[in-house]
């Protein structure tokens, strides 16, 4: 079921990306409506296959294997060993040369998915904690979440340039160009990547949450790896070109000013260490919960 909702989600994300391209290319004549069908197609091709490679190359990944030195080595088996509990195939093993700690994963099914952490993360979580934040990031992908949430990145991404584009260069300069209709083709860029971006995440996050929970064996790594997460993510910003990404990270993090920061793609943290407490005693009460 879950596998069918997010396959729709994302078949009406790409949907709706082709249709705006062509009610903006409508404004320039046929010739433009020819222009945004192909770009549209283009970027619809884009989101599918490579909105996961977008990802890892903005934030600068690089993987890491079983024989990497020190921590890598130790990230790498343990997601081994997470993967197999959740009966997944082994992804991608990333680190992401950045300060603020966060994870993410992404891939277009759980046979091309990824994990990455940032060194930040790995330096101020311990492995208890770890090992939740990794059992969360391959719950998204056996939700699989992770399409949706690239494939909504992307389209963010986009809807953020157009209105940007259109404020810039708006139609009205152009002969033929309906100025009202090109301004409402903005505003709705604006307003559609911004909650796009606010509505992809957050029932997903608290799936992942409790699905991680099992995985890891409790929940109490993750709740604790929430709560610290959180309070560096208030101080040290993630150096990434694209806020409209915010979505994939397993807290929100601190990208500097953007329109796109107005709206939170994440549940408040505390509802979510609240819950997944609740998920603890229930486990505790039923002898699930892991020593």
């Amino acid at each position: 079921m879950i596998r069918f909702v997010n396959n729709v989600k994302t078949a009406v994300m790409l949907a709706g990306l082709m249709a705006l391209f062509l009610v903006v290319g409508a404004q320039f004549g046929q010739t433009g409506l020819i222009f945004a069908f192909v770009l549209g197609g283009v970027t619809n091709i884009a989101a599918w296959f490579f909105s996961d490679k977008i990802a890892l190359a903005a934030m600068r990944a690089r993987e890491i294997g079983p024989d990497s030195p020190g921590a890598a080595g130790e990230l790498y088996h343990l997601v081994d060993e997470l993967r197999q509990r959740a009966g997944l195939p082994m992804p991608k093993v990333c680190l992401c040369p950045h300060e603020a700690p966060n994870a993410f994963a992404t891939g277009r099914s759980p046979r091309h998915a990824a994990v990455a952490v940032t060194e930040g993360a790995m330096r101020i979580l311990n492995d208890d904690e770890l090992r939740g934040v990794m059992a969360h990031e391959l719950a998204h992908i056996k939700n699989r979440d992770t399409l949706t949430s690239c494939i909504a990145a992307t389209i963010s991404g986009v809807l953020a340039y157009l209105a940007h584009v259109g404020l810039m260069f708006g139609g009205g300069r152009r002969e033929g160009g309906n100025p009202l209709v090109m301004l409402a083709t903005v505003i709705l860029a604006m307003v559609a990547a911004a909650m796009l971006k606010a509505m992809i995440s957050r029932s997903r996050e608290y799936v992942a949450d409790h699905d991680g929970a099992v995985i890891a064996g409790s929940p109490l790594g993750l709740a604790s790896a929430l709560r610290r997460l959180e309070a560096y993510s208030k101080r040290i910003p993630l150096d990434t070109p694209n806020p409209a990404a915010n979505n994939l990270f397993i807290v929100e993090p601190l990208t500097g000013s953007s329109i796109l920061n107005l709206f939170a793609s994440h549940p408040p943290t505390e509802k979510r260490i609240a819950a997944l407490m609740s998920q603890a005693d229930e486990m505790a009460a039923r002898g699930h919960l892991a020593a």
